[in-house]
């Protein structure tokens, strides 16, 4: 026979008993509950104190430590039916699917594209801006329609735009972000550079830009000694393109007086293109002088 220690599962205290007092029942001598001795460890597990289960409740579960040894376990917890864990995965799973494929469930209609105005040249003494005056966009070329009420061959009783120049050059809108004047050639543009991407040029029948100071020129559909107009663009290769136009068209400018080296002025312009080409508004020119002829290098005297 030999002896091993449990201890009450209510207080904690240490009882020696018997190996063969094994699975029979006693009273704790501190806390006077009825206790289940438990089975003795067989070999070293001996030196593990166990635990006795009262008598008037479950004994409580072991398992072996693996020496030999039976410890109390502990007992588990009912978990959540498996049912409801399935359900609540398929649930957050259809969820997901929906919101992923929502657009061609519900076959929702697009949204309408936002007007954007046409980007213009950052502001400079050379530059006129027409950021808050650049022409609506309406169609995927980003100029108005071709039946624009802005466009007219007829413009008795047309008031001119008091804004920076906007319209359209051959199907795309333009906004107006350069202009200068050359003699008596007014080259009116939108881009950085020149070619433009988009431009309108006029070469009235002045040598000077003082001749045309202050003064108010209206061109008619009908007239046949107009000053040639050139529409400028760039192709889908981005090459320059150009369109002349020498008669059916119809213009009103009006020029202001000189200062500070710019010609300033406003303008209505529509031609007979195809595309139904406009521009209206004002324009503040650059002054540029023509290049004075090289002098000619004198012959040598003939020996």
């Amino acid at each position: 026979m030999s002896e091993f220690k449990f201890a009450c599962p209510g207080c904690g205290q240490h009882i020696k008993c018997d190996t063969t007092q094994s699975g029979s029942q006693m009273e704790c001598p501190t806390c006077f509950r009825k206790l289940i001795v438990p089975q003795a460890p067989a070999g070293d597990a001996g030196k593990l104190v166990l635990t006795a289960s009262e008598v008037a409740k479950r004994p409580a579960t072991t398992v072996s430590n693996g020496l030999g040894a039976v410890a109390p376990g502990t007992t588990a917890k009912p978990g959540p039916p498996v049912a409801a864990i399935a359900i609540v995965v398929i649930l957050v799973a259809a969820g997901a699917s929906a919101f992923i494929f929502r657009d061609k469930l519900f076959h929702s209609a697009p949204k309408p594209k936002q007007s954007v105005p046409e980007e213009t040249a950052a502001a400079n003494p050379d530059t006129d801006s027409a950021d808050s005056n650049s022409p609506a966009v309406t169609n995927a070329n980003g100029a108005p329609p071709p039946d624009d009420s802005k466009w007219t061959l007829d413009l008795e009783g047309v008031e001119i735009p008091d804004a920076p120049a906007a319209g359209r050059v051959r199907g795309s809108g333009f906004g107006l972000q350069r202009a200068t004047i050359k003699g008596g050639a007014l080259d009116l543009r939108q881009g950085p550079a020149w070619p433009p991407d988009l431009g309108i040029s006029i070469a009235f029948f002045a040598t000077r830009p003082e001749d045309l100071a202050n003064k108010i020129l209206t061109i008619t559909a009908t007239q046949t000694n107009a000053p040639k107009v050139t529409l400028r663009w760039k192709d889908d290769q981005q090459k320059p393109a150009t369109h002349s136009v020498k008669a059916g068209y119809a213009a009103r400018f009006e020029f202001g007086a000189i200062a500070g080296g710019r010609l300033p002025g406003k303008f209505y312009l529509c031609a007979p293109d195809e595309q139904k080409s406009y521009a209206a508004g004002t324009f503040s020119a650059e002054i540029r002088r023509p290049t004075p002829p090289k002098p000619k290098t004198p012959k040598p005297p003939a020996k």
